[in-house]
């Protein structure tokens, strides 16, 4: 008699179960084209990885939850992330990509007019996070999420919250890919999630998750 299969290992996906989300995920051809494109640009520029399948159909199932019409994207990796929220969005919805990397920001514009989004569903801003966050309006936005290298904005996370409705979320993707539980390690990405995640789990108006999909979803929600 063949015994039953255990369960996964604790703390993360199996690779096949990870697989099976992208697999999963109804990737449209204007999206893989444009993540086999940011993917080529990792390797020849040095630019931020995009998300894949699994990551972002959780991100439109995300935006989707909340009726998202407004969004805010820090570092998309070429407009990936961005192009997945739109999916989830209210047809009205308008996307807010922000970038200090010009090279990104091209490639994000060149994504979304590639995928035949009309011009006023999307908006690009060029700056650091200090720069642009004072120019958008608190509590306006339904989803706020950060795909980028978690050094460029963990000292700015009061100000990612404060754009963030009631009821909305702030999501964060790459948690699982540093050793954030091992206190010997002091890499400046592993420092900013040990910064990032102290900010969350202190504030009392959040509701928090981590999701393991991808390199790991960190989920904060503000409640009432």
């Amino acid at each position: 008699m063949t015994s039953p299969a255990g369960p996964p290992p604790p703390g993360g996906q199996t690779a096949d179960a990870a697989a099976y989300a992208d697999t999963f995920a109804a990737e449209p051809p204007a999206l893989a084209q444009a993540r086999h494109r940011a993917e080529a640009a990792v390797d020849a520029l040095g630019t931020v990885a995009p998300v894949g399948p699994a990551v972002g159909a959780t991100l439109a199932v995300l935006a989707a939850g909340v009726g998202a019409r407004s969004v805010v994207t820090v570092g998309g990796g070429g407009g990936v992330a961005g192009l997945w929220l739109l999916q989830g969005m209210r047809s009205d919805g308008v996307l807010t990509a922000l970038d200090a990397d010009p090279t990104e920001l091209r490639a994000a514009r060149r994504t979304f007019t590639d995928a035949g989004l009309p011009s006023g569903r999307t908006r690009l801003i060029f700056g650091t996070l200090v720069e642009v966050l004072p120019r958008l309006s608190p509590g306006a936005y339904d989803l706020v999420c950060c795909a980028g290298p978690p050094a460029e904005y963990s000292k700015q996370l009061p100000g990612l919250l404060d754009l963030v409705r009631v009821g909305g979320s702030l999501v964060m993707h790459g948690i699982s890919a540093s050793a954030v539980g091992d206190r010997s390690q002091r890499d400046p990405q592993t420092v900013a999630w040990r910064e990032l995640v102290r900010g969350v789990k202190d504030d009392e108006d959040l509701v928090r998750a981590v999701i393991p999909v991808g390199a790991g979803l960190l989920v904060a929600t503000k409640r009432g």
